[in-house]
């Protein structure tokens, strides 16, 4: 398979104003992260995960030979990071460094890793400066841009955090290299969600290549990843508080979280948003939103990336009781996002739970 070298940088501008921020996107970026660090910033905390130990080591070193005071904590990784105790641990660490309103937080792994790092920089102090650097699929084109931060607790996922918008995003593309393939299938998800959403010219790059979009090193691949975060920084700069607009992005969300909740996060976050599209999709065709033809277009297309398009029988009752928890929800009304067309998301409150069971059937293996 023919490959090729990643020669150009892209920076794509979220919000507006003093709280604007960019984004790069390219290769070989530790350079411009360390510069990105402001001149005034005495300590740096590196939050990262095992898997990316060696970048942050060299991020470290990077930043002390540039005259920081430079600290690393491992978390664990995925899911399993977003816990009060690991955010107890990096207050600990805050503290005991004397990190000021000056100094600097900088997470480097999966979306976990910067959901938290961005959490413990909005409470600290009661709020410092944050960088992010995603090594993930997802990471890159969701977690990390749009300045939404928190935790996970017993009752679900991201019930408890905060809007806290980065300093600055790094997307390196040479941190998905040693990425498993699944690991960047299950991060294509949030890219097909974006396409579903928002830009039709994703889907058809999938449909054409769904081996090369799979190959971190192609041009397509590039493609989609830079499509997929212009418009995450579109629709996060138009809502950046999820008010309005910013709720399409929650598109197969609803019951994507509720299957990693049911699973005890045991699941990787795009397999269970790809299951969960699916299941929006049927909702959208049950509602009479959407054409069967766009329903069936969901299934090949996650499933020409390995990626799940069903879920165990039997299982409704649980996940229904976990939706109803979700953030999304308004008091007993559950709110889902589904599809009139590509590119035409749109809120669906309180469907008929005949409806929903049905939608359930549909996706049940």
């Amino acid at each position: 398979m023919t490959t090729h070298k990643f020669v150009s940088t892209t920076r794509i501008t979220v919000g507006a104003g003093v709280k604007a921020y960019e984004v790069t996107v390219g290769r070989s970026l530790a350079g411009a992260i360390v510069s990105a660090v402001p001149a005034h910033v005495l300590r740096v905390l590196v939050v990262y995960q095992e898997p990316v130990e060696q970048l942050a080591r060299e991020l470290t070193m990077a930043l002390e030979s540039d005259g920081r005071k430079a600290f690393r904590v491992a978390i664990p990784d995925a899911e399993q990071a977003k816990g009060i105790d690991t955010l107890a641990e990096l207050w600990r660490v805050l503290g005991t460094n004397d990190f000021t309103r000056s100094d600097l937080i900088i997470g480097v792994g999966g979306g976990a890793a910067t959901d938290l790092a961005g959490f413990a920089a909005a409470t600290w102090l009661r709020g410092i400066d944050v960088i992010h650097v995603p090594t993930t699929v997802a990471g890159m084109v969701d977690a990390a841009v749009g300045g939404k931060t928190g935790i996970n607790t017993a009752e679900g996922k991201n019930l408890v955090g905060a809007f806290h918008e980065p300093l600055a995003v790094f997307a390196d593309l040479d941190a998905l290299d040693a990425l498993p393939a699944h690991d960047v299938s299950a991060g294509l998800a949030e890219v097909v969600k974006a396409g579903f959403i928002a830009d039709e010219r994703i889907l058809e790059i999938i449909e054409h290549e769904p081996r090369r979009v799979r190959n971190t090193r192609t041009p397509e691949f590039e493609e989609i990843m830079t499509r997929a975060i212009r418009i995450k920084a579109d629709v996060v700069s138009d809502d950046l508080t999820e008010k309005g607009r910013r709720e399409i992005l929650n598109y197969g969300h609803t019951l994507g979280h509720a299957i990693e909740r049911h699973e005890q996060y045991t699941w990787r976050h795009g397999d269970a948003v790809a299951v969960g599209m699916v299941f929006a999709a049927e909702l959208s065709h049950r509602t009479g939103h959407l054409s069967l033809g766009l329903l069936e277009r969901h299934r090949s297309i996650l499933e020409s990336l390995s990626l799940p398009t069903c879920y165990r029988e039997g299982q409704f009752g649980a996940l229904r009781e976990a939706m109803a928890r979700d953030k999304k929800a308004r008091g007993e009304m559950l709110r889902f996002v589904i599809l009139e067309a590509v590119g035409t998301p749109i809120r669906l409150e309180g469907p008929e739970e005949q409806l929903l069971e049905e939608s359930y059937r549909a996706i049940a293996a």
